[in-house]
């Protein structure tokens, strides 16, 4: 991984959403309720790296929990509700294998709407990263110097 020393922000076009996803394993010892769950993930996940029109800009991947880039709600949505896609029914046999017994596994989500310019970041020391590997990774510099500046300058070119 290519690491730069350089304070490092992130530019975005447009508004886009983050996904948190994440599992908790309430009684590991159940692997037949939570295994297959955590091997749906990384099928889904090559899924979506396969087919960027489907809006995955790109993840964290993780096992208690995933940070997801998605290009729109839109997008988000029409993934997870699709029946040419992984998700409907790895979901369907999630909810078949935990049956009644939900306090076995646990499963999350949380979901953020971010308006074009109403973030901001930064990397210093650190690979593409984040939001840096999703949108365009460019030098701290000019108004981009402190965390309001990043807000407030909407990420122009001074």
């Amino acid at each position: 991984m290519n690491v730069h020393a350089e304070r490092m922000t992130a530019l975005l076009d447009g508004d886009f959403v983050v996904f948190l996803i994440g599992l908790r394993l309430n009684k590991p010892w159940k692997i037949h309720k939570w295994l297959p769950a955590a091997l749906a993930m990384p099928k889904m996940m090559r899924e979506l790296e396969a087919n960027p029109e489907l809006g995955l800009l790109g993840q964290i991947p993780g096992f208690k929990v995933s940070v997801q880039y998605w290009r729109s709600f839109e997008h988000l949505e029409a993934y997870a509700t699709s029946k040419e896609n992984e998700h409907l029914s790895a979901w369907k046999s999630f909810n078949q294998s935990v049956g009644r017994s939900r306090g076995d596994v646990g499963i999350w989500h949380e979901t953020y709407l971010v308006r074009s310019g109403a973030y901001e970041c930064v990397y210093s020391g650190m690979p593409k990263f984040g939001l840096g590997r999703v949108g365009d990774h460019v030098p701290v510099s000019g108004s981009r110097e402190s965390a309001t500046g990043r807000l407030d300058s909407e990420f122009d070119a001074t």
